[in-house]
């Protein structure tokens, strides 16, 4: 069923490990910006320190109490993406860069449905029965916050959401990031909103009893990509024009508070 998605059988793979915020959505960019039709995909996996991202659209001054995100010294960042604010803590992310031809004719909907079919592998690794919200009945409902809301691909194990994932399109490429929560001050990252959370509907995989060390999370991830998609990857890491970019958009988009805190365009 995925063997024809993708015409590339080698992938780059990129591992940057835990970073902050900002540096980690600036990395984003920069491997979109930089990518062309003839380069290898790219699959990136990383983690976090705390913090909050914002869909490209999200309404911070809405949803985010500023005086408890300084308070509690929790970082924040507007990505490209759409979708709505997720809490980032104790994690494990991917992203993924591949030449838009890929999806042939699939549209936004479809293509969260095999982009995201390699998680539902990895959480069958772990030995639970995820699912797509709509395989299970569940209704789309929107929020601005991402763990309030659910959407038809969103992954449920359980009846519980379990992570997010987003994309950004261009004329040439397609981004799609995700998240696999570990754990999260569910306490800390609640006070943060002024409005539903939705935690509570939420799951993380130590509540499911998950103990597995980051490191073995890690490598499952990149089995079932690899075993779901029928690729192959190769270990790189950033180029010297990627880690410009990553510099230029520290510098001139994600430290600024015009982009993360009211989505202006600053740097085009």
């Amino acid at each position: 069923m995925y063997k024809t998605m993708f015409d590339k059988k080698r992938w780059r793979f990129i591992d940057t490990h835990r970073a902050s915020a900002e540096w980690n959505m600036a990395v984003d960019e920069a491997l979109l910006r930089n990518f062309g039709d003839d380069n290898l995909p790219i699959l990136r996996l990383y983690s976090w320190q705390r913090a909050l991202s914002l869909g490209r659209f999200s309404d911070a001054k809405k949803s985010i109490d500023f005086e408890q995100l300084d308070k509690g010294g929790i970082s924040m960042v507007r990505r490209i993406s759409g979708g709505g604010i997720l809490a980032h803590d104790n994690e494990l992310s991917y992203s993924l860069i591949f030449p838009r031809r890929f999806l042939q004719e699939r549209g936004v909907k479809e293509s969260y449905r095999h982009l995201c079919s390699f998680l539902l592998l990895f959480y069958q690794k772990l030995g639970f029965e995820a699912q797509f919200a709509f395989e299970v009945g569940v209704q789309s409902r929107h929020s601005d916050i991402c763990l309030a809301g659910v959407e038809a691909y969103d992954i449920l194990i359980e009846g519980k959401k379990i992570g997010g994932n987003a994309q950004r399109h261009t004329k040439m490429a397609v981004l799609q990031h995700g998240t696999i929560p570990i754990s999260f001050d569910k306490v800390l990252f609640n006070s943060l909103f002024l409005e539903h959370s939705g935690f509570e509907s939420a799951a993380t995989l130590k509540e499911f009893g998950v103990e597995t060390k980051q490191t073995i999370l890690h490598k499952i991830l990149l089995d079932s990509f690899c075993e779901t998609f029928h690729v192959e990857t190769s270990a790189d890491e950033l180029s010297v024009s990627e880690k410009q970019s990553v510099s230029e958009l520290l510098k001139n988009r994600y430290t600024k508070s015009e982009w993360n805190n009211n989505g202006s365009t600053i740097y085009s």
